[in-house]
């Protein structure tokens, strides 16, 4: 590696005898698959090699951020040598910066914890009788408190205090955000339920006028009024054939969507699993259902497990945590919902997919269509999916195509 950077054999020979050659090596190769160039490549090596000397680090252990600010503290220090100065506190930055990607890239960074969010006092009240006293489960709660703080900075907006609110405040707010965001009727249903919810707690508590909570009303929702827009099986195909590639990208996102498609998992189920999550001698593969809450285990399809093998061996880079799916990009870190979403309908939008459902769940969708295409029973797909009831499953069979051909071409014998 230090060949293809560096001329001088002394320079090259500097580095190979360096302490944690190996480490510093792997984070290099692995800029290097990602498309960082050679020129960059060097100084990240120079980086590197001061930064060991700087922290006197020979062996694995854990820095903290403090540690690294001094460190660069002392190497931008009077005296320094002339590409430094030229560079200016630039320089300085970037040796800061780089060192802390090399560490989290190994795993080795201490950082410290993020502080909790802040809520308004009345929701975090909310969310931990939520969570201690009726059980809700997270993604509930934090669904709740969400909608809640969004109500709050309405009021804050429109300088109504809470004891004041009254029905129509909460009309106006709803109101308000639907236009915004050109919400569908299921999603203000959500929004308004939650609301509720809330209102019932505070009132308890006797912080706001009674009766709000019995006064929200929902927008009508027909049942099963709409089809789910999955993809279809050949789509399916389409889409896991573009990750046929040797890029990082793609040997990460065929796993991602080949655990999607196979398994119909919800988006905060995938980014949920964990390393451990997979028991590669008895073949198997650990789900934790997020809406019924309960752990399921399924049986590993060989080809989902390849792909996930490959990038586990190829692509995920060492990090303490066990989360299985990372970004690619320094600073390491669990894929978020928005950039699991992006993955999903930047490939579609590459197959010239651009309409209906384009996410993660349209995956899940083509998953429960093709079960139910395949003769299988509806419990036996609520149960695969997850489902916490068989009305859940029911919506895939509202539209039975073949069924329908085959009233169109049944013979009335003449009454019309």
């Amino acid at each position: 590696m230090f060949e293809d950077l560096f001329r001088c054999p002394a320079t090259i020979e500097k580095h190979r005898t360096a302490p944690l050659v190996e480490e510093r090596i792997e984070y290099l190769r692995y800029l290097e698959t990602v498309g960082v160039q050679p020129r960059s490549l060097t100084k990240l090596a120079a980086y590197l090699l001061r930064l060991i000397r700087l922290l006197n680090l020979t062996e694995p252990r854990a820095v903290s951020v403090a540690e690294v600010e001094e460190a660069a503290s002392q190497w931008w220090r009077p005296g320094m040598d002339e590409f430094r100065k030229r560079g200016g506190h630039h320089i300085r930055t970037m040796f800061a910066a780089s060192s802390l990607r090399w560490l989290r890239f190994l795993g080795w960074l201490e950082e410290p914890e993020k502080p909790p969010r802040q809520l308004t006092p009345q929701v975090a009240a909310f969310a931990a009788w939520a969570r201690g006293e009726r059980g809700y489960a997270e993604a509930t709660v934090e669904s709740c408190c969400e909608v809640a703080e969004d109500f709050f900075r309405f009021l804050a907006e429109s300088k109504v205090p809470f004891a004041s609110v009254s029905v129509i405040d909460v009309d106006r707010a709803v109101a308000a955000k639907s236009a915004r965001a050109e919400l569908s009727r299921r999603t203000i249903e959500n929004m308004t339920t939650r609301l509720k919810m809330f209102f019932r707690f505070a009132e308890d508590r006797g912080w706001c006028k009674p009766g709000i909570a019995a006064a929200i009303t929902f927008p009508r929702i027909w049942v099963n009024d709409d089809v789910p827009s999955g993809l279809k099986r050949e789509d399916v195909v389409r889409l896991l054939a573009t990750t046929e590639g040797d890029r990082a990208v793609d040997k990460r996102d065929r796993a991602i969507l080949m655990l999607l498609a196979a398994y119909g998992l919800r988006s905060n189920e995938l980014r949920g699993l964990q390393l451990d999550d997979f028991d590669w001698e008895r073949e198997t593969l650990r789900i934790r259902r997020t809406k019924p809450g309960r752990t399921h285990v399924y049986p590993l399809s060989a080809g989902v497990g390849q792909a996930v093998l490959r990038y586990l061996h190829e692509v995920r880079p060492r990090h303490r945590g066990r989360t299985l799916f990372l970004t690619l990009g320094v600073p390491f870190k669990p894929l978020s919902r928005s950039s699991l979403g992006y993955i999903v309908r930047r490939r579609l939008r590459s197959l010239g997919i651009v309409t209906g459902r384009r996410g993660p769940h349209a995956l899940r969708h083509a998953a429960a269509q093709h079960l139910l295409d395949q003769g299988m029973a509806m419990k036996v797909i609520g149960d695969f999916l997850g489902h916490r009831s068989t009305s859940s499953t029911a919506v895939y069979a509202k539209v039975d195509l073949n069924a329908l051909r085959e009233v169109a071409a049944f013979d009335l014998e003449g009454l019309v």
